[in-house]
């Protein structure tokens, strides 16, 4: 099966069945020997995905009728078709023909014609379409309209530039495990295998990558030297002012991230507790944790259900990544922007104010909770915290100091490509 077919089937099984590019592609690229095909069958999904409001746009204004719902897989094929048209450098002949093909490997010969017609006809009206595309909002940023609706709602003055910033690549970043090497030692590591790297502003561990790379050709990856984490995400240990001694939760812990650079930083702690509900999360949680060779209480558990896995002792500090809508990471998930529905952010915000509420209990007099969203819906951010705050009278907010992000009136934000970083929020609570 070649790498059209293949991206035809990921997208399909994304808009028909909900699921997500980073659990779907693994076994659907493993059917492509070719490395090429591999990575070629990654961009057309990624691609394909990313730009989906303004594909879609174009396809249905070439349609004279909408396809069913059981050939969602010849949407999604043109779509791939279109997606090679406008933005690769596939030659469009090349495009057009191979597009055509994978008809075959759909099992649906039928479509032929019509792909060929709805490629053909774009490329005669091309610059038509596309300037029609370019006066519905939608279409034009790429993003779905209840979500453009939300951004200009919260950031009147920024929104088109979040949404630009959510249809380009992410850079990759790395942090330094400081407990093996040192962030000049590992940047001289990347410099010897001829890898292009620099150091980022604000957190110490952090290195960027001039380019993508598998981690498999990073030097020292599987000994734990490096983990692969966004300059934004990096900034969250380090706000929960660690110290020995000091017992430590970690909410909502996996894939670890967060929780590895914890015990990086802090040596001395006396216990970190990592929560995971999910089976296959807690899993990944696990195997992150073996590969930089450090050690945590784990406990598969609704972090909710204190009364089921909390011993009793309470903590100095508790870490909550809480579930979000992930709007702040769009760019390196393009799936979001079809998968979330605003219903999702009713769903969202529940989850998060019901996990403060049972985890606040939890927490030392003189304690922190830092929360943590990578939203960038006011909803899940400052309107949570108010909302708590005025509940928990025990509750300080701490403002936070930062050269980074933006202040709000309980925490500090980030935005899709500020400083290049993905769009996090931050806000520390003191138990008074």
């Amino acid at each position: 099966m070649q790498a059209r077919a293949i991206a035809t089937l990921v997208i399909t099984e994304v808009l028909t069945r909900g699921q997500t590019l980073s659990s779907l592609l693994p076994s659907f690229l493993g059917r492509l020997t070719n490395p090429r095909d591999q990575a070629f069958a990654q961009e057309l999904s990624y691609g394909v995905l990313r730009w989906y409001y303004r594909l879609d746009f174009i396809l249905q204004s070439l349609l004279s009728k909408d396809l069913k719902p059981k050939d969602t897989d010849i949407k999604a094929l043109i779509l791939v078709g279109l997606y090679q048209l406008g933005y690769l450098r596939t030659p469009p002949h090349a495009a057009v023909s191979a597009t055509v093909d994978a008809c075959d490997e759909l099992h649906k010969p039928w479509a032929k014609k019509l792909v060929n017609a709805i490629l053909r006809n774009y490329q005669r009206e091309s610059n038509h379409l596309l300037s029609l595309a370019d006066h519905d909002n939608a279409a034009k940023y790429a993003h779905p309209r209840w979500l453009l609706d939300s951004l200009q709602q919260y950031y009147p003055d920024q929104w088109q530039v979040i949404s630009d910033a959510n249809n380009h690549y992410p850079p990759m970043y790395l942090r330094v495990n400081g407990r093996k090497t040192s962030r000049p030692d590992y940047l001289a590591k990347l410099a010897a295998a001829h890898i292009e790297a620099l150091e980022t502003p604000f957190s110490p561990a952090g290195v960027r990558l001039a380019e993508a790379m598998d981690v498999s050709d990073l030097p020292e990856f599987q000994n734990g030297y490096v983990s692969v984490q966004d300059l934004a995400a990096q900034l969250a240990a380090p706000l929960l002012d660690l110290k020995p001694g000091q017992r430590v939760l970690d909410a909502c812990a996996a894939p670890g991230g967060k929780l590895t650079h914890i015990l990086e930083l802090e040596p001395g702690l006396t216990e970190t507790v990592a929560i995971e509900n999910d089976a296959i999360r807690f899993e990944k949680l696990r195997q992150t944790l073996a590969r930089v060779q450090l050690e945590s209480t784990l406990i598969q558990a609704d972090a909710r259900s204190t009364d089921q896995w909390w011993d009793g002792i309470s903590f100095d500090r508790i870490l909550l990544d809480a579930p979000c809508s992930a709007t702040g990471v769009i760019r390196r998930h393009p799936d979001i922007k079809v998968l979330r529905q605003p219903a999702d952010i009713l769903d969202v915000t529940q989850i998060q104010s019901e996990l403060l509420s049972a985890l606040w209990p939890l927490l030392k007099h003189g304690g922190k909770l830092l929360y943590v969203t990578c939203s960038i819906l006011n909803s899940e951010n400052d309107d949570q915290i108010r909302t708590f705050t005025a509940k928990h009278p025990h509750a300080g907010s701490i403002m936070i100091n930062a050269e980074w992000g933006f202040t709000t009136a309980y925490g500090i934000q980030t935005l899709p490509g500020q400083f290049d970083m993905d769009g996090f929020y931050y806000a520390c609570l003191e138990k008074i």
